[in-house]
């Protein structure tokens, strides 16, 4: 036998200054991405041998240096203590376009440049300067296809997803899924009442709402929520928070959405019976709801089944993707979640997966458990979607006992 124990303290040392020395850099991240944001594109564009004039290389730099002060100005002020909406655009559009100049500037600043060196393409300067005007146009282009994607009411995405479990009598029950919808600084109440207008051309059975409602509290936010009373359902109409209600007052948009005629799943569930057959619709707030400090409000899985047939079918509402571990774990038949928005400005859809199981459609997780991921309804912070589609989702629900 190998005694191990004058070993652990030593390993456990070595990993503490690790960590250590990581919580630090996290610490700086706030500063150092926003600095690497207008900096590698500034450097790119005017200072790799492109020789521009000077009055175009000292106003180019400006501008980077202006948009340097800007972005986390704005997003203080509109993000912050003083929720200033027009504020929050300003730096809501800076953060998105800084994004995607940053993106493109290292993508087509290295790739580009080096495909016309191999190629032998003109001077020097040329290549530069031919990198320069891609990036820019590039960049532009995705960022006007972007702004109108993140605008467009979504499209409706139609899926069958087969339960085992589910009885015949709720074979091709019609769900609907929204989630995501971020009413925000941007006032979207005529988008809110369209997309509301497209889901009820669907004719859903249960219409479900994973979270993220808005950014801002409710009273704000009434004008562009108010459309969701019109929404129609045979069955019913069904809610659960997300993790943006906790940052605005989360118990003001579970009492708005009680108002306008849904069904607020807090930690609990409803019975959903047809043809002789019973689902178990049940949803729990949102991972990060027992932080926010509000009294009562956490994620509660066994509170939400509390009284439920074990041997019935589950169909979960939870906003995280993340919270999958536990509902495979209590067998639960389909969780729906959002949260992810399919990483909504490409590539950042790496930098979800960091964090989430999932990034968009159908997956399976453990035994019985499916998972479906929404790409979101609206969007958060910065107006574009760049190869991320906002989604409408019909989830036809299928039986092996069809009748």
């Amino acid at each position: 036998m190998t005694d191990t124990s004058n070993a652990r303290p030593a390993e456990g040392e070595a990993q503490a200054p690790r960590q250590s020395r990581l919580l630090r850099l996290m610490r700086y991240l706030p500063l150092i991405a926003p600095v690497l944001l207008w900096a590698v594109p500034c450097w790119v564009l005017l200072y790799t041998g492109q020789h521009w004039p000077l009055p175009v290389t000292v106003a180019g730099t400006a501008l980077f240096v202006l948009g340097l002060a800007a972005m986390p100005l704005a997003m203080m002020r509109g993000h912050g203590r003083r929720q200033q909406d027009r504020a929050a655009i300003i730096g809501d559009t800076l953060l998105g376009g800084s994004w995607v100049l940053f993106t493109w500037s290292v993508l087509l600043g290295i790739l580009l440049r080096l495909t016309l060196t191999v190629a032998g393409v003109g001077e020097s300067e040329d290549r530069a300067r031919v990198v320069t005007w891609a990036v820019l146009g590039v960049s532009a282009a995705l960022l006007a296809w972007g702004y109108v994607e993140a605008r467009r009411v979504p499209r409706v995405r139609r899926l069958d997803v087969p339960l085992p479990r589910l009885g015949a009598g709720l074979d091709g029950l019609r769900v609907v899924l929204i989630t995501d919808t971020h009413y925000g600084p941007l006032d979207r109440a005529r988008w809110s009442a369209r997309v509301c207008e497209t889901v009820n051309t669907v004719e859903a059975d249960l219409v479900c709402h994973t979270g993220d409602i808005a950014d801002g509290t409710a009273e704000r936010r009434r004008a562009q929520a108010t459309p969701l009373a019109t929404v129609r359902a045979t069955e019913a109409r069904v809610y659960v928070t997300g993790n943006h209600e906790y940052y605005s007052e989360a118990q003001g948009w579970v009492d708005l959405m009680d108002e306008l005629g849904w069904e607020p799943l807090r930690n609990r569930h409803l019975l959903l019976e047809r043809g002789g057959d019973t689902l178990v619709v049940a949803g729990v707030d949102d991972v990060t709801a027992e932080s926010s400090g509000l009294v009562g409000h956490r994620a509660h899985l066994a509170g939400a089944l509390d009284g439920a047939d074990p041997e019935l079918p589950v169909l979960l509402l939870a906003h995280q993707p993340k919270f999958v571990d536990r509902a495979a774990a209590a067998g639960i038949d389909l969780q729906l979640s959002g949260h992810t928005h399919g990483g909504q400005i490409w590539p950042f859809h790496h930098l979800v997966r960091l964090d989430q199981p999932a990034l968009a459609g159908l997956s399976r997780h453990g035994v019985r458990t499916l998972l479906y991921t929404s790409r979101g309804t609206g969007f958060w912070g910065p107006p574009f979607r760049v190869f991320a589609p906002s989604e409408i989702t019909l989830l036809v629900l299928r039986s092996p006992q069809q009748r």
